[in-house]
C-alpha cells in the first residue's frame, strides 16, 4: 500500500493510529490486518514480509505503531525494531509472536518494542490495551 493521505477508517484529521503489520506468514498477515481493521481508533496503512521491508515501509509511511512477527528470514523482528526505534523515536513497536513470554529470546526485551503479544492473544481489546498503557492515550471504546 502507498500512503495515500487519508486511509479508508482514518480520520480526516490523522486521529487514528496508522498501523504497519509485518509478518512472513501470510495467514497471520490477513488476521492481524483484521484484528487492526475492527480495532476502533486503528488503520492499516502499509504491510511488510520481513525485517527489510518493515524498514522501508516505516520509512515510506511514517506509522505511528508496527506490528512485528519476531522470527522472519533475513533480518528477525528483533534486529528490525532496534533500528525502527533508533531512526523512528516516535514509532512505538509491539512483538507478536508464537512464543511463551518465558521463551523469548532476551534480546526481545531489550530492542525497544513496547510490548510483546501471543499471536494467539491477539485481539482489539490487547491492541488497545497496550496501545494505552504505552502512551497514556486510550482508542476506542
Amino acid at each position: 500500500m502507498a500512503d495515500r493521505g487519508v486511509v479508508e477508517g482514518e480520520t480526516a484529521d490523522g486521529a487514528a493510529v496508522r498501523v504497519v503489520v509485518v509478518d512472513d506468514q501470510p495467514p497471520f498477515l490477513a488476521a492481524a490486518k483484521s484484528v487492526v481493521g475492527l480495532t476502533p481508533g486503528f488503520v492499516v496503512v502499509d504491510q511488510a514480509s520481513s525485517g527489510e521491508e518493515a524498514l522501508a515501509r516505516v520509512s515510506a509511511v511514517a506509522p505511528q505503531l508496527v506490528l512485528m512477527d519476531i522470527n522472519m528470514e533475513g533480518m528477525n523482528g528483533i534486529e528490525a525494531t532496534r533500528r525502527i526505534t533508533a531512526e523512528h523515536p516516535g514509532v512505538r513497536v509491539i512483538l507478536v509472536s508464537t512464543y511463551d513470554e518465558e521463551d523469548l529470546p532476551a534480546d526481545a526485551r531489550t530492542c525497544g518494542a513496547i510490548a510483546y503479544v501471543h499471536k494467539e492473544l491477539f485481539d482489539p481489546d490487547v491492541l488497545q490495551s497496550a496501545w494505552a498503557r504505552a502512551t497514556g492515550t486510550p482508542l476506542g471504546s
